[in-house]
Protein backbone atom coordinates (compact mmCIF):
# COMPACT_ATOMS: atom_id res chain seq x y z
CA UNK A 1 0.00 0.00 0.00
CA UNK A 2 2.95 2.86 0.70
CA UNK A 3 4.64 1.89 -2.39
CA UNK A 4 1.20 2.17 -4.32
CA UNK A 5 0.58 5.74 -2.78
CA UNK A 6 3.85 7.21 -3.35
CA UNK A 7 3.75 5.53 -7.30
CA UNK A 8 0.25 7.64 -7.52
CA UNK A 9 1.89 10.96 -6.10
CA UNK A 10 4.91 10.32 -8.10
CA UNK A 11 3.15 10.43 -11.29
CA UNK A 12 1.79 13.58 -10.13
CA UNK A 13 4.26 15.46 -7.98
CA UNK A 14 6.98 13.77 -10.00
CA UNK A 15 9.04 13.17 -6.61
CA UNK A 16 11.93 10.84 -7.92
CA UNK A 17 14.37 13.68 -8.61
CA UNK A 18 13.32 14.78 -5.22
CA UNK A 19 14.02 11.30 -3.83
CA UNK A 20 17.67 11.26 -5.62
CA UNK A 21 18.27 14.75 -4.24
CA UNK A 22 18.11 13.82 -0.56
CA UNK A 23 18.89 10.39 -0.96
CA UNK A 24 21.44 9.84 -3.55
CA UNK A 25 24.04 12.25 -2.47
CA UNK A 26 27.42 10.32 -2.94
CA UNK A 27 29.38 10.32 0.51
CA UNK A 28 33.20 10.22 0.01
CA UNK A 29 34.71 7.43 1.61
CA UNK A 30 31.26 5.63 2.30
CA UNK A 31 28.58 6.09 5.33
CA UNK A 32 30.64 6.51 8.74
CA UNK A 33 29.13 6.98 12.30
CA UNK A 34 30.85 10.45 12.53
CA UNK A 35 28.48 12.24 10.10
CA UNK A 36 25.38 11.26 12.17
CA UNK A 37 25.24 14.83 14.45
CA UNK A 38 23.90 16.86 11.43
CA UNK A 39 21.23 14.90 11.26
CA UNK A 40 20.88 14.08 14.48
CA UNK A 41 21.18 18.08 15.32
CA UNK A 42 18.25 18.43 12.95
CA UNK A 43 15.86 15.84 14.41
CA UNK A 44 16.48 17.64 17.66
CA UNK A 45 15.44 20.75 16.41
CA UNK A 46 12.26 19.89 15.08
CA UNK A 47 11.20 17.78 18.31
CA UNK A 48 11.93 21.37 20.03
CA UNK A 49 9.26 23.20 17.59
CA UNK A 50 7.26 19.75 18.29
CA UNK A 51 7.19 19.89 21.85
CA UNK A 52 7.51 23.78 22.04
CA UNK A 53 3.77 24.29 20.22
CA UNK A 54 2.29 21.90 22.79
CA UNK A 55 4.01 24.05 25.66
CA UNK A 56 2.54 27.27 23.85
CA UNK A 57 -1.15 26.17 23.97
CA UNK A 58 -0.61 26.31 27.55
CA UNK A 59 1.59 29.29 28.15
CA UNK A 60 0.50 32.74 28.90
CA UNK A 61 3.69 34.86 28.09
CA UNK A 62 2.27 37.93 30.84
CA UNK A 63 4.26 38.64 34.29
CA UNK A 64 0.85 37.48 35.98
CA UNK A 65 -0.07 34.41 34.54
CA UNK A 66 3.53 33.10 33.02
CA UNK A 67 4.38 31.54 36.12
CA UNK A 68 0.98 29.52 36.86
CA UNK A 69 0.45 28.60 33.57
CA UNK A 70 4.11 26.43 33.56
CA UNK A 71 3.46 25.56 36.64
CA UNK A 72 0.01 24.32 35.82
CA UNK A 73 1.52 22.39 32.30
CA UNK A 74 4.03 20.82 35.19
CA UNK A 75 1.25 19.61 37.33
CA UNK A 76 -2.34 19.27 35.60
CA UNK A 77 -1.79 19.48 31.94
CA UNK A 78 -1.76 15.01 31.28
CA UNK A 79 2.08 14.12 30.74
CA UNK A 80 2.82 18.39 30.64
CA UNK A 81 5.77 17.30 32.75
CA UNK A 82 6.91 15.38 30.21
CA UNK A 83 6.59 17.67 27.33
CA UNK A 84 8.42 20.51 29.05
CA UNK A 85 11.02 17.84 30.15
CA UNK A 86 12.02 16.66 26.52
CA UNK A 87 11.93 20.55 25.39
CA UNK A 88 14.02 21.16 28.40
CA UNK A 89 16.96 18.53 27.59
CA UNK A 90 16.21 18.69 24.12
CA UNK A 91 17.51 22.37 24.13
CA UNK A 92 20.69 20.54 26.02
CA UNK A 93 21.16 17.86 23.71
CA UNK A 94 20.73 20.23 20.36
CA UNK A 95 23.94 22.32 21.91
CA UNK A 96 25.66 19.30 22.50
CA UNK A 97 24.95 18.02 19.05
CA UNK A 98 25.38 20.98 16.68
CA UNK A 99 28.41 21.32 18.98
CA UNK A 100 29.88 18.20 18.39
CA UNK A 101 28.91 18.80 14.34
CA UNK A 102 31.18 21.85 14.09
CA UNK A 103 34.09 20.10 16.06
CA UNK A 104 33.96 16.66 13.46
CA UNK A 105 34.03 19.18 10.65
CA UNK A 106 36.79 21.38 12.27
CA UNK A 107 39.03 17.77 12.87
CA UNK A 108 37.96 16.91 9.05
CA UNK A 109 38.95 20.51 7.50
CA UNK A 110 36.08 20.44 6.16
CA UNK A 111 35.37 24.37 5.87
CA UNK A 112 37.93 24.83 3.50
CA UNK A 113 37.74 25.41 0.15
CA UNK A 114 35.09 25.10 -1.34
CA UNK A 115 33.07 24.52 1.46
CA UNK A 116 33.98 27.80 3.13
CA UNK A 117 30.00 29.22 3.26
CA UNK A 118 28.37 26.60 4.39
CA UNK A 119 30.88 26.86 7.49
CA UNK A 120 29.93 30.33 7.61
CA UNK A 121 26.15 29.39 7.58
CA UNK A 122 27.00 26.84 9.93
CA UNK A 123 28.77 29.25 12.54
CA UNK A 124 25.39 31.68 12.02
CA UNK A 125 23.04 28.22 13.26
CA UNK A 126 25.18 27.61 16.16
CA UNK A 127 24.99 31.39 17.56
CA UNK A 128 21.09 30.80 16.59
CA UNK A 129 20.79 27.90 18.67
CA UNK A 130 22.48 29.44 21.60
CA UNK A 131 20.05 32.60 21.01
CA UNK A 132 17.26 30.11 21.22
CA UNK A 133 18.52 28.99 24.72
CA UNK A 134 18.53 32.51 25.96
CA UNK A 135 15.43 33.64 25.03
CA UNK A 136 13.65 30.45 26.35
CA UNK A 137 15.45 31.23 29.68
CA UNK A 138 12.95 33.88 30.65
CA UNK A 139 9.83 32.10 29.62
CA UNK A 140 8.60 30.43 33.22
CA UNK A 141 8.94 33.94 35.35
CA UNK A 142 11.17 32.47 37.90
CA UNK A 143 13.98 34.52 39.97
CA UNK A 144 16.41 32.58 38.07
CA UNK A 145 14.74 33.76 34.88
CA UNK A 146 14.40 36.76 35.52
CA UNK A 147 17.57 37.97 37.31
CA UNK A 148 19.42 35.40 34.68
CA UNK A 149 18.03 37.67 31.91
CA UNK A 150 18.65 40.87 33.79
CA UNK A 151 22.02 39.77 33.80
CA UNK A 152 21.86 38.67 30.26
CA UNK A 153 20.84 42.10 28.85
CA UNK A 154 23.19 44.14 31.18
CA UNK A 155 25.88 43.28 29.68
CA UNK A 156 24.42 43.71 26.43
CA UNK A 157 24.08 47.58 27.98
CA UNK A 158 28.11 47.72 28.04
CA UNK A 159 28.51 47.44 23.85
CA UNK A 160 29.98 50.83 22.85
CA UNK A 161 27.50 53.35 20.93
CA UNK A 162 24.47 50.82 20.27
CA UNK A 163 24.37 48.91 23.66
CA UNK A 164 22.25 51.17 25.52
CA UNK A 165 20.03 51.17 22.47
CA UNK A 166 20.24 47.25 21.82
CA UNK A 167 19.29 46.58 25.73
CA UNK A 168 16.20 49.00 25.59
CA UNK A 169 15.08 47.61 22.40
CA UNK A 170 15.45 43.79 23.95
CA UNK A 171 13.43 45.22 27.72
CA UNK A 172 10.65 46.99 25.71
CA UNK A 173 11.66 49.90 27.45
CA UNK A 174 13.72 51.22 30.98
CA UNK A 175 13.25 47.72 32.73
CA UNK A 176 12.66 44.30 32.35
CA UNK A 177 8.75 43.60 32.58
CA UNK A 178 5.64 42.33 30.50
CA UNK A 179 6.90 43.96 27.46
CA UNK A 180 10.63 42.27 27.66
CA UNK A 181 8.39 39.00 28.37
CA UNK A 182 6.50 39.20 25.81
CA UNK A 183 9.15 40.19 23.28
CA UNK A 184 11.21 37.35 24.18
CA UNK A 185 7.61 35.22 23.86
CA UNK A 186 8.07 36.14 20.08
CA UNK A 187 11.73 36.14 19.52
CA UNK A 188 11.89 32.26 20.65
CA UNK A 189 8.88 31.17 19.18
CA UNK A 190 8.39 33.42 15.49
CA UNK A 191 11.48 35.04 14.72
CA UNK A 192 13.95 32.33 15.33
CA UNK A 193 12.19 29.37 14.11
CA UNK A 194 11.85 31.19 11.04
CA UNK A 195 15.25 32.17 10.90
CA UNK A 196 16.55 29.02 11.80
CA UNK A 197 14.19 26.94 9.01
CA UNK A 198 16.15 29.12 6.57
CA UNK A 199 19.53 28.74 7.64
CA UNK A 200 19.44 25.02 7.49
CA UNK A 201 17.62 25.42 4.72
CA UNK A 202 20.74 27.55 3.03
CA UNK A 203 22.94 25.05 4.72
CA UNK A 204 21.40 21.62 3.10
CA UNK A 205 21.37 24.02 -0.44
CA UNK A 206 25.07 24.74 0.18
CA UNK A 207 26.11 20.88 1.19
CA UNK A 208 24.09 19.63 -1.78
CA UNK A 209 25.84 21.93 -4.08
CA UNK A 210 29.50 21.79 -3.11
CA UNK A 211 28.81 17.94 -1.64
CA UNK A 212 30.51 16.22 1.70
CA UNK A 213 33.79 16.91 2.20
CA UNK A 214 34.61 12.87 3.48
CA UNK A 215 37.62 12.20 4.61
CA UNK A 216 40.55 14.05 5.30
CA UNK A 217 42.61 12.56 2.96
CA UNK A 218 42.17 12.41 -0.85
CA UNK A 219 43.29 8.48 -1.12
CA UNK A 220 40.59 7.41 1.54
CA UNK A 221 37.86 9.60 0.14
CA UNK A 222 39.07 7.73 -3.47
CA UNK A 223 39.21 4.03 -2.28
CA UNK A 224 34.89 3.94 -2.18
CA UNK A 225 31.76 5.97 -2.86
CA UNK A 226 28.59 5.16 -1.60
CA UNK A 227 25.12 7.13 -1.42
CA UNK A 228 23.38 8.93 1.44
CA UNK A 229 20.76 5.61 1.33
CA UNK A 230 20.57 3.19 3.07
CA UNK A 231 23.71 2.73 5.12
CA UNK A 232 24.26 6.35 6.38
CA UNK A 233 20.23 7.09 6.48
CA UNK A 234 20.52 3.78 9.21
CA UNK A 235 23.21 5.31 10.92
CA UNK A 236 21.64 8.24 11.43
CA UNK A 237 18.30 6.83 12.41
CA UNK A 238 20.09 4.50 15.04
CA UNK A 239 21.80 7.28 16.58
CA UNK A 240 18.59 9.68 16.60
CA UNK A 241 16.91 6.98 18.33
CA UNK A 242 19.45 6.64 20.87
CA UNK A 243 19.45 10.46 21.94
CA UNK A 244 15.97 10.83 21.79
CA UNK A 245 15.66 8.08 24.58
CA UNK A 246 17.88 9.34 26.22
CA UNK A 247 16.46 12.68 26.10
CA UNK A 248 13.19 11.11 27.22
CA UNK A 249 14.80 8.84 30.02
CA UNK A 250 16.18 12.54 31.37
CA UNK A 251 12.78 13.94 31.01
CA UNK A 252 10.95 11.59 32.93
CA UNK A 253 14.37 10.94 36.00
CA UNK A 254 15.02 14.19 36.45
CA UNK A 255 12.16 16.98 37.58
CA UNK A 256 12.77 20.55 36.80
CA UNK A 257 11.37 22.50 39.84
CA UNK A 258 10.72 25.99 39.41
CA UNK A 259 11.94 28.58 41.89
CA UNK A 260 10.02 31.47 43.29
CA UNK A 261 8.21 33.95 41.26
CA UNK A 262 9.98 36.42 39.71
CA UNK A 263 10.53 39.31 42.24
CA UNK A 264 12.24 42.34 41.24
CA UNK A 265 12.59 43.75 44.54
CA UNK A 266 14.81 40.74 45.70
CA UNK A 267 18.27 41.90 44.68
CA UNK A 268 19.69 38.95 46.96
CA UNK A 269 18.69 36.74 44.38
CA UNK A 270 21.59 35.03 42.56
CA UNK A 271 20.52 33.20 39.21
CA UNK A 272 22.40 30.13 38.20
CA UNK A 273 22.40 29.63 34.03
CA UNK A 274 22.14 26.36 32.01
CA UNK A 275 25.30 24.09 32.11
CA UNK A 276 26.31 25.50 28.42
CA UNK A 277 26.66 28.91 29.45
CA UNK A 278 28.07 28.33 33.07
CA UNK A 279 31.78 28.46 31.60
CA UNK A 280 31.09 32.57 30.49
CA UNK A 281 29.26 32.63 33.64
CA UNK A 282 32.42 31.52 35.58
CA UNK A 283 34.84 33.73 33.58
CA UNK A 284 33.16 37.30 34.83
CA UNK A 285 33.96 35.91 37.94
CA UNK A 286 37.41 36.92 37.55
CA UNK A 287 36.88 39.99 35.13
CA UNK A 288 35.46 43.15 37.11
CA UNK A 289 36.10 47.12 36.56
CA UNK A 290 37.34 48.15 33.92
CA UNK A 291 38.43 45.18 32.00
CA UNK A 292 34.45 43.55 32.56
CA UNK A 293 33.74 44.93 28.78
CA UNK A 294 36.63 42.94 28.14
CA UNK A 295 35.02 39.80 28.81
CA UNK A 296 30.79 41.20 28.17
CA UNK A 297 31.90 41.87 24.75
CA UNK A 298 35.02 41.98 23.74
CA UNK A 299 35.72 39.07 23.94
CA UNK A 300 32.92 36.81 22.73
CA UNK A 301 32.95 39.05 20.04
CA UNK A 302 36.67 38.19 19.07
CA UNK A 303 35.64 34.07 19.14
CA UNK A 304 32.65 34.79 17.06
CA UNK A 305 34.60 36.71 14.23
CA UNK A 306 37.41 34.27 14.58
CA UNK A 307 35.05 31.45 14.16
CA UNK A 308 33.00 33.02 11.27
CA UNK A 309 36.28 33.71 9.59
CA UNK A 310 38.32 30.94 10.20
CA UNK A 311 38.49 29.25 7.07
CA UNK A 312 40.21 32.23 5.47
CA UNK A 313 42.49 32.34 8.34
CA UNK A 314 43.88 29.29 8.24
CA UNK A 315 45.38 28.96 4.91
CA UNK A 316 46.73 25.54 5.38
CA UNK A 317 45.59 23.49 2.45
CA UNK A 318 45.85 20.48 3.61
CA UNK A 319 43.01 18.90 5.84
CA UNK A 320 44.36 16.21 7.67
CA UNK A 321 44.42 17.51 11.35
CA UNK A 322 47.96 16.00 12.32
CA UNK A 323 49.81 18.39 9.54
CA UNK A 324 47.51 21.37 11.02
CA UNK A 325 49.49 21.85 14.18
CA UNK A 326 48.01 25.39 14.49
CA UNK A 327 44.90 24.93 13.93
CA UNK A 328 44.43 22.15 15.89
CA UNK A 329 46.71 23.34 18.78
CA UNK A 330 44.27 26.50 18.82
CA UNK A 331 41.61 24.01 18.63
CA UNK A 332 42.50 22.12 21.78
CA UNK A 333 43.51 25.01 23.81
CA UNK A 334 39.44 26.65 23.05
CA UNK A 335 38.38 23.21 24.47
CA UNK A 336 40.71 22.93 27.66
CA UNK A 337 39.49 26.90 28.39
CA UNK A 338 36.17 25.96 28.15
CA UNK A 339 35.61 22.76 29.63
CA UNK A 340 38.35 23.85 32.65
CA UNK A 341 35.92 26.94 33.32
CA UNK A 342 32.92 24.71 32.89
CA UNK A 343 34.54 22.54 35.75
CA UNK A 344 35.59 25.02 37.72
CA UNK A 345 32.06 26.37 38.06
CA UNK A 346 30.37 23.31 38.44
CA UNK A 347 32.51 22.49 41.12
CA UNK A 348 31.94 25.36 43.02
CA UNK A 349 28.49 25.13 42.52
CA UNK A 350 27.93 21.47 43.50
CA UNK A 351 30.37 22.54 46.65
CA UNK A 352 27.13 25.02 47.77
CA UNK A 353 23.87 23.05 49.14
CA UNK A 354 21.06 24.05 47.24
CA UNK A 355 17.74 23.81 48.77
CA UNK A 356 14.58 24.28 46.43
CA UNK A 357 12.30 26.95 47.80
CA UNK A 358 9.36 25.30 47.08
CA UNK A 359 10.37 22.46 49.40
CA UNK A 360 10.85 25.12 52.45
CA UNK A 361 7.69 26.55 51.70
CA UNK A 362 5.95 23.03 51.58
CA UNK A 363 7.67 22.25 55.16
CA UNK A 364 6.19 25.31 56.70
CA UNK A 365 2.87 24.60 55.72
CA UNK A 366 3.06 20.74 56.88
CA UNK A 367 3.89 22.99 60.28
CA UNK A 368 0.88 24.77 59.81
CA UNK A 369 -1.47 22.07 59.59
CA UNK A 370 -0.12 20.33 62.33
CA UNK A 371 0.20 17.47 60.30
CA UNK A 372 2.95 16.16 62.93
CA UNK A 373 0.21 15.46 65.08
CA UNK A 374 -0.36 12.53 63.12
CA UNK A 375 2.56 11.50 61.27
CA UNK A 376 6.19 10.69 61.77
CA UNK A 377 9.32 11.91 60.37
CA UNK A 378 12.76 10.80 60.79
CA UNK A 379 11.97 9.98 64.38
CA UNK A 380 9.76 12.93 64.91
CA UNK A 381 5.90 13.24 65.32
CA UNK A 382 3.01 11.13 66.30
CA UNK A 383 2.74 7.49 64.65
CA UNK A 384 -1.30 7.77 64.35
CA UNK A 385 -0.53 8.04 60.28
CA UNK A 386 1.74 6.53 58.39
CA UNK A 387 5.44 7.43 58.73
CA UNK A 388 6.19 9.97 55.95
CA UNK A 389 10.34 9.39 56.46
CA UNK A 390 10.76 7.99 53.41
CA UNK A 391 7.46 8.92 51.44
CA UNK A 392 9.73 10.37 48.37
CA UNK A 393 10.92 6.98 47.55
CA UNK A 394 7.93 4.85 48.24
CA UNK A 395 5.05 7.65 46.74
CA UNK A 396 7.53 9.41 43.67
CA UNK A 397 3.97 10.28 41.54
CA UNK A 398 3.29 14.20 42.08
CA UNK A 399 -0.11 14.02 40.47
CA UNK A 400 -0.81 11.01 43.44
CA UNK A 401 -0.04 12.98 45.76
CA UNK A 402 -1.75 16.22 44.47
CA UNK A 403 -5.37 14.41 44.12
CA UNK A 404 -4.27 12.88 48.08
CA UNK A 405 -4.44 16.68 49.18
CA UNK A 406 -7.15 17.62 47.32
CA UNK A 407 -9.33 14.61 47.99
CA UNK A 408 -7.96 11.88 50.58
CA UNK A 409 -10.69 10.06 49.90
CA UNK A 410 -10.17 9.60 46.21
CA UNK A 411 -6.93 7.55 46.64
CA UNK A 412 -7.23 6.52 50.33
CA UNK A 413 -10.63 5.22 50.80
CA UNK A 414 -11.05 4.88 54.69
CA UNK A 415 -9.11 7.26 55.57
CA UNK A 416 -9.46 9.99 58.31
CA UNK A 417 -7.51 12.19 56.60
CA UNK A 418 -9.58 15.78 56.37
CA UNK A 419 -9.47 18.02 53.48
CA UNK A 420 -7.51 20.39 53.81
CA UNK A 421 -8.27 23.85 51.52
CA UNK A 422 -5.15 24.26 50.20
CA UNK A 423 -4.57 26.80 47.09
CA UNK A 424 -2.85 25.05 43.37
CA UNK A 425 0.74 26.54 44.54
CA UNK A 426 0.28 25.29 48.47
CA UNK A 427 -0.43 21.80 46.60
CA UNK A 428 2.70 21.93 44.68
CA UNK A 429 5.00 23.13 47.86
CA UNK A 430 3.72 20.35 49.95
CA UNK A 431 3.96 18.17 47.36
CA UNK A 432 7.25 18.77 46.75
CA UNK A 433 8.73 18.73 50.46
CA UNK A 434 6.58 15.10 50.53
CA UNK A 435 8.68 14.45 47.21
CA UNK A 436 11.99 15.35 48.84
CA UNK A 437 11.58 13.21 51.83
CA UNK A 438 13.80 10.18 51.14
CA UNK A 439 15.84 7.29 52.69
CA UNK A 440 19.45 8.81 53.51
CA UNK A 441 21.88 7.47 51.46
Amino acid sequence: MPSRIYEWLDTRLNLKPVQRTLLDEPIPGGASWIYVFGSVTLFLFVLQAATGMFLALYYAPTPDHAYDSVRFIETEVTLGWLVRGLHHWGASAMVVAIGLHMLQTFLYGAYKSPREVMWMVGVMLFLLVMTFAFTGYLLPWDQTAYWATQIGINMVGTVPLMGDFASRVLRGGEILGALTLSRFFAIHVLFLPAILIAGIAIHLFVLRRVGPAGPWTDERASLSAETFAPRQVYMDAVVIAGVFLAVAALAISIPLPLTDKANPSDTSFVPVPEWYFLFYYELLKYVHGPLEPVATWVLPLCVILIMLFWPFIDRNPVRNPIRRPVALGGGILFLLVVFGLLGISIKNLYAVPRADPSVARGRAIYAQLGCVGCHRIHGEGGAVAPDLSAVGDTRPDREWHVKHFRDPQSVSPGTFMPKFPLSDEQLHDLTSYMLSLKRAT
